[in-house]
C-alpha cells in the first residue's frame, strides 16, 4: 500500500466484509484490509476509528488490528512514540462500559499487554494500571481483562521479547504479584457479581500459572475459597464452574513443581507446602458428593471439571503414593486413584479418557521401579480400570452394523494402546482369562454376575482380549485354544461386529499360532470364507497379512493358496489398503520359496498388477482417481510386492529371480510415465514403485540404468516433478560409488540442476518448493557418501552450495533436515580417512570451499536459527556446527565471533537483546564443545535471547 487510504473507504470495506452479499465483495474487502493492516498506515487508522466508535464492525477490526500490529509490527514504530500509543490505548479502555462488546474490550486489552511487555521505559505499568482504574468499579472489568492477559503473554510465540526481557518482566510480576492478590481480594469484598467473580478467579489462575503468586502467600487461600465454595455448590452456572475448576487444576499443577523443591535440611518439601497439599486433599475429597450430584443431574461439563480436578489431584500425589506405598502399606493418598475411578466409571467416555494420561504416569513409574511388591499393591486398581474401559468400549445394543469412524472409534483406539501400557500391572493373562470368563457368562468386567452374555458385551471382551493377545506367552495352552476354537465354531448368525473383532483377535495371536502349527489350517479356512463377506473382509486381509509376517516358514506350504488369494483380490470385499497387505504378506512368504519358483511366481504376481495398467494405456481410459481406472492402484500394489521380497543374492554373478519379473515390469512403467506424465501424483508413485524394484535388484538393476536415467531426465525438464530427483538419489545410492555409472549419473544431475534451480530462484521458490529442495540435496549427499571427489570436481558445486546457503533458512522441517545432512556429508568426506589416498583429495576440496564460503556458512546458520527456524530443528544446525569444529575449532571459532557480531544488539522495544557476557558465553561455549548435544544447548539458550 503506497499511501495511508481515507477513513471513509476504510469504513467501506469493512462494511463490505461484514455486510455484502457477494462473495467475491467479500474476499475483495477481505485482501484489501489484509493488505492495510500490514502497513505502516494502519496504526494511525486503527487509533481514529476506535475515537470515532461508529458502529461494531468497525471497532472489532480497529482493535483487532492495533493488536495485530503491536504483537507482529512492533519495531515500525520509533522509540519515542510508545508514549503516545499507550496513552492513546488507556484513553480506549477507560471509555469501555458495560455495553462494549466482548470481543472489542479482549482485543484492546491484548492490545495494552503486547504494549506493556515490549516497552521496556514502562516501568511499573501493573502498579500504573491498579492505581488508574482500581478504584472505579466500572472500571474492573477492563483492569482484571488486561490483569489476566499480561502473564498468558509472556510467553507467547509471537512476541520476540527475548529471555533477558521475559526475566525482566517475569521479576516485575512477581514482585507485584502480592499487590495482585490483595487488589483481587479487595474486589472480592467490593463486588457481588457473578462476572466479576468469573474474571477474578481467571485474573488469579493467570498469575499463578506463571508463579508470579506464591502457593504460600497470606492471602492466597481468599481465592482458593472461593473457588470452592463455587464447586461445592450444585447450584453453580457452567460459566463460574469452569474457572473456579481451572483455578484448583493449575494449583495442583504447580504444586507438582513446587513439591519436588526440598528443605536443605530435612530433605523433604518445605513445611509449608507439605501443609498446602494436604489442605487441597481434604478440601478436593469433600467434592465426592457434588460430583456424584452433576452425574445424577447428566451436567457433563461440571462432570469434566471435577474429573480433571481428581485426576490433577491423583497427579500431584502419583510419587509421594508410590514412595509411600512401601512394604505392604498404602499412602493415604492413594484414596485419589479411587476418585480417579469414579470418573473412569462415568456413563460418557469423554470423561473417562481424561484421566488416561494419570494411568500412563502410574504404569511408567511402576514400570521403572519393577517391584512385585509395589505392583501388586496398584492391581486391584487397574483391574477396575480395564473392567471400566472394557464396558465403555461396548457398542450400543441397537447397532446393526460395524464400529463406524467416529470419535467413539477413536476412544476405542486410544483405550487400545492404555490397556497394552498397563496390563503388566495385573498380567496379560490374567486379564485375557478375565475377559475369557465374560464370554463364558462368568463374571462381567466390572464383577458382576452374567449368565447369558449379550453380543456387545461379548465383542467389548474380545477387543479387550485383541489388546493384550501379543504379550500372550506361546506355550499358553489354557484358554487361548478355547478361544480360537470358540471363533472357528462362531455361528453364522454371530453379530457382525463380534465376528470382525474376533477375526482382528487372531491376527493378534499370531505368535501362538506360530507356536502351534495345527491351528494355522482352520484359520485360514476361516480368513479365507472372510475374505469373501462384506464387513469381514478388511479384517481378514489385516489378520491374513500378520500371520504371514510371523509364521512364514509354517505358511510356506500354503503359497500356493496364497497366489490364489492375491490373484482374485478384486473380487474380495475388501479395500485397497487391505488388498495391498494382503499381497505384502504373499510377497513375504515368497521369499521362503527355491529360487526357480521364486521367478516364475514374482512375474505372476506382478502381471496380475500390471496387466490393468496396460488395459488402460491400451484403451486410454480416464483416470478416475481411487478407482480401477487409477493406475495409482495398481502402482502401489506392484510397490508392495518388491518391497517386501527381500533376498540376498551372495555373488553377483548369479541372476536375480526377481529380475526376469523387473524386466518384463519396465515397459509398463515406462509407458505409465510417459502417458501420464502431466500428473504429479501418478509420476511420484511410479517412481515409488521402480524405487523398491531398484532396491530389489540392487546392481542386477544395471541394464536397466540407462534407459531410466535418459527418460526421467526429459520428464523433469518438461514437468520438474521432485520425485524425479529423489528416485535419482536411489539410483546414486546404489549405483553411485561404481566407476562405470558415475559420470553417466553426474551428467543426470547436471541435466537436473537446470530446470530445478529454475524454479528455485523464482519469488519465494524455496518456500514454494519444499518438497525439490528436499530431493536435490538428497541427491547431492548421497553423491557425496559414494562418489565425493568427482562431484566436488563437477562445474555445478559452486551453484549447489550457493543454493544450500540460501536453503539454510528455510522453515520446512523434512527440506531444511535435507539441507543439513549434505553439509554434514561434505564436511564429514573432508575428515574421514578410511582411504588415505583419497583422503588427501578430499580433504583439499572441502578446505577450498570452507575458505571461501566457512564465513558465510556459519553466518547463515546462525541468523537461521535465532530468525527464521522452527526450536526442533536445532539439533540438524548443531550437527553442521560441530562437524565444523572438528575440522577447525579455531576457524569456527573466527567465523563465529564474526557472525554473533552481525545479530542485533536491541529487541523492538529498545531494550538490550543479549549481554556482552552472554555473547562471550555463547561463543565459548560452543567452541569448546565437544558433543553436538552441548552445543544444541548452547544455540537453544542464544536464540531465547532474541525470541
Amino acid at each position: 500500500m503506497d499511501s495511508a487510504p481515507s477513513l471513509e473507504t476504510v469504513y467501506q470495506a469493512v462494511y463490505s466484509l461484514y455486510n455484502n452479499p457477494n462473495p467475491s465483495e467479500k474476499e475483495r474487502a477481505s485482501q484489501w484490509l489484509g493488505e492495510l493492516q500490514k502497513s505502516v498506515y494502519a496504526w494511525k487508522v486503527a487509533d481514529e476509528m476506535l475515537q470515532q466508535k461508529k458502529d461494531l464492525e468497525s471497532c472489532y477490526f480497529a482493535a483487532q488490528t492495533m493488536r495485530t500490529k503491536i504483537q507482529l509490527s512492533f519495531h515500525e514504530l520509533p522509540v519515542v512514540s510508545h508514549i503516545s500509543l499507550r496513552d492513546s490505548l488507556l484513553d480506549h479502555i477507560s471509555q469501555i462500559n458495560k455495553n462494549t462488546d466482548t470481543v472489542i474490550v479482549t482485543q484492546l486489552c491484548l492490545a495494552l499487554g503486547d504494549l506493556i511487555l515490549q516497552m521496556g521505559s514502562w516501568r511499573e505499568p501493573v502498579m500504573d494500571l491498579i492505581q488508574k482504574f482500581g478504584d472505579s468499579v466500572g472500571s474492573l472489568w477492563p483492569l482484571l481483562e488486561i490483569l489476566t492477559v499480561l502473564p498468558e503473554e509472556v510467553n507467547s510465540r509471537f512476541l520476540r521479547l527475548g529471555a533477558n526481557r521475559r526475566q525482566q518482566i517475569t521479576s516485575n510480576l512477581t514482585n507485584n504479584g502480592e499487590a495482585v492478590l490483595e487488589f483481587l481480594t479487595t474486589c472480592l469484598k467490593k463486588v457481588d457479581d457473578v462476572q466479576i467473580y468469573i474474571r477474578i478467579l481467571r485474573c488469579f489462575t493467570s498469575w499463578i500459572t506463571i508463579q508470579a503468586i506464591s502457593l504460600t502467600a497470606p492471602l492466597f487461600t481468599n481465592i482458593v475459597t472461593l473457588a470452592f465454595e463455587v464447586l461445592q455448590n450444585n447450584m453453580t452456572g457452567s460459566q463460574l464452574h469452569e474457572p473456579a475448576a481451572d483455578c484448583i487444576s493449575v494449583i495442583l499443577q504447580i504444586l507438582q513443581k513446587d513439591i519436588s523443591i526440598k528443605d536443605p535440611n530435612t530433605g523433604d518439601p518445605t513445611v509449608q507446602l507439605q501443609q498446602l497439599q494436604l489442605d487441597l486433599f481434604s478440601r478436593i475429597v469433600t467434592l465426592e458428593q457434588a460430583y456424584h450430584l452433576s452425574v445424577a443431574h447428566e451436567d457433563i461439563d461440571k462432570s469434566i471439571n471435577y474429573c480433571r480436578i481428581f485426576t490433577e489431584l491423583a497427579e500431584t500425589f502419583l510419587e509421594t503414593i508410590i514412595n509411600g506405598s512401601m512394604n505392604g502399606k498404602q499412602h493415604y493418598a492413594i484414596k485419589s486413584l479411587n476418585f480417579a475411578l469414579f470418573c473412569v466409571g462415568h456413563y460418557d467416555y469423554e470423561v473417562a479418557q481424561i484421566t488416561f494420561n494419570l494411568w500412563y504416569r502410574l504404569s511408567e513409574l511402576l514400570y521403572q521401579r519393577n517391584d512385585d511388591d509395589l505392583t501388586s499393591v496398584f492391581k486391584p486398581y487397574i483391574e477396575r480400570l480395564i473392567g471400566a474401559l472394557c464396558r465403555h468400549c461396548q457398542m450400543e445394543p441397537d447397532h446393526l452394523g460395524l464400529i463406524e469412524e467416529d470419535g467413539f472409534a477413536d476412544f476405542r483406539m486410544r483405550v487400545f494402546e492404555l490397556i497394552k501400557d498397563v496390563v503388566f500391572v495385573v498380567g496379560s493373562s490374567h486379564c485375557f482369562r478375565q475377559m475369557f470368563s465374560t464370554l463364558t457368562g462368568g463374571h462381567g468386567p466390572q464383577g458382576q454376575t452374567i449368565t447369558v452374555p449379550t453380543w456387545d458385551l461379548i465383542e467389548a471382551a474380545l477387543f479387550v482380549m485383541q489388546a493384550v493377545a501379543k504379550n500372550i506367552l506361546p506355550e499358553e495352552n489354557d484358554v487361548v485354544p478355547k478361544v480360537v476354537e470358540a471363533i472357528l465354531n462362531l455361528p453364522a448368525n454371530t453379530h457382525i461386529a463380534v465376528r470382525c473383532t474376533s477375526i482382528l483377535l487372531l491376527g493378534e495371536l499370531c505368535e501362538w499360532i506360530n507356536s502351534h502349527p495345527q491351528s494355522l489350517e482352520p484359520i485360514l479356512n476361516l480368513l479365507l470364507t472372510c475374505l469373501s463377506q462384506q464387513g469381514l473382509g478388511n479384517a481378514a486381509s489385516n489378520a491374513l497379512q500378520s500371520i504371514c509376517t510371523a509364521c512364514p516358514k509354517h505358511m510356506s506350504s500354503h503359497f500356493q493358496g496364497l497366489l490364489q488369494i492375491a490373484r482374485s483380490v478384486d473380487n474380495f470385499a475388501i479395500s485397497n489398503d487391505s488388498a495391498i497387505g494382503i499381497l505384502k504378506g504373499v510377497a513375504k512368504i515368497l521369499t521362503r520359496l527355491s529360487k526357480d519358483e521364486i521367478e516364475i511366481s514374482m512375474k505372476e504376481l506382478c502381471w496380475f498388477q500390471a496387466r490393468p495398467m496396460c488395459h488402460l494405456l491400451e484403451d486410454r481410459v480416464p483416470v478416475e482417481r481411487g478407482g480401477k481406472s487409477d493406475p495409482v492402484l495398481w502402482l502401489d500394489r506392484l510397490a508392495a510386492i518388491f518391497r517386501n521380497v527381500t533376498l540376498q543374492i551372495n555373488d553377483s554373478n548369479d541372476t536375480h529371480p526377481c529380475q526376469a519379473a523387473a524386466n518384463e515390469m519396465w515397459p509398463v512403467l515406462s509407458n505409465i510415465y510417459t502417458t501420464y506424465q502431466h500428473d504429479s501424483r501418478i509420476m511420484e508413485r511410479c517412481c515409488r514403485c521402480l524405487r523398491f524394484i531398484v532396491r530389489c535388484l540392487g546392481k542386477h538393476f544395471a541394464h536397466l540404468l540407462e534407459p531410466l536415467v535418459k527418460q526421467i531426465v526429459q520428464l523433469y525438464a518438461a514437468h520438474q516433478h521432485s520425485c524425479f530427483l529423489y528416485l535419482g538419489s536411489i539410483l546414486v545410492d546404489v549405483f553411485g560409488s561404481d566407476v562405470e555409472y558415475v559420470s553417466g549419473l553426474l551428467g543426470m544431475l547436471e541435466a537436473f540442476i537446470g530446470p530445478t534451480f529454475t524454479i528455485l530462484q523464482e519469488t519465494d521458490g524455496l518456500k514454494n518448493h519444499p518438497d525439490t529442495v528436499d530431493d536435490l540435496f538428497r541427491l547431492c549427499a548421497r553423491f557425496l557418501q559414494t562418489s565425493p571427489i568427482l562431484f566436488l570436481h563437477a562445474p555445478m558445486i559452486n551453484s549447489i552450495l550457493d543454493c544450500a546457503l540460501m536453503a539454510c533458512s528455510l522453515d520446512h522441517k523434512v527440506a531444511n533436515s535435507s539441507v543439513m545432512k549434505f553439509f554434514l556429508d561434505l564436511l564429514y568426506c573432508g575428515r574421514n580417512c578410511e582411504n588415505q589416498s583419497d583422503f588427501t583429495i578430499r580433504r583439499q576440496l572441502v578446505q577450498d570451499i570452507l575458505r571461501e564460503k566457512g564465513q558465510t556458512l556459519v553466518t547463515r546458520l546462525l541468523h537461521s536459527v535465532v530468525f527464521s527456524l522452527s526450536s526442533y530443528m536445532m539439533s540438524d544446525v548443531a550437527d553442521v556446527l560441530g562437524e565444523l569444529i572438528l575440522i577447525s575449532r579455531e576457524l569456527t571459532s573466527v567465523w563465529l565471533e564474526q557472525a554473533i557480531k552481525q545479530m542485533p544488539v536491541e529487541n523492538a522495544g529498545g531494550s538490550p537483546a543479549a549481554t556482552v557476557e552472554q555473547l562471550q558465553e555463547f561463543h565459548s561455549v560452543v567452541c569448546r564443545a565437544d558433543y553436538s548435544y552441548t552445543v544444541v544447548e548452547a544455540l537453544r539458550n542464544f536464540t531465547r535471547l532474541y525470541r
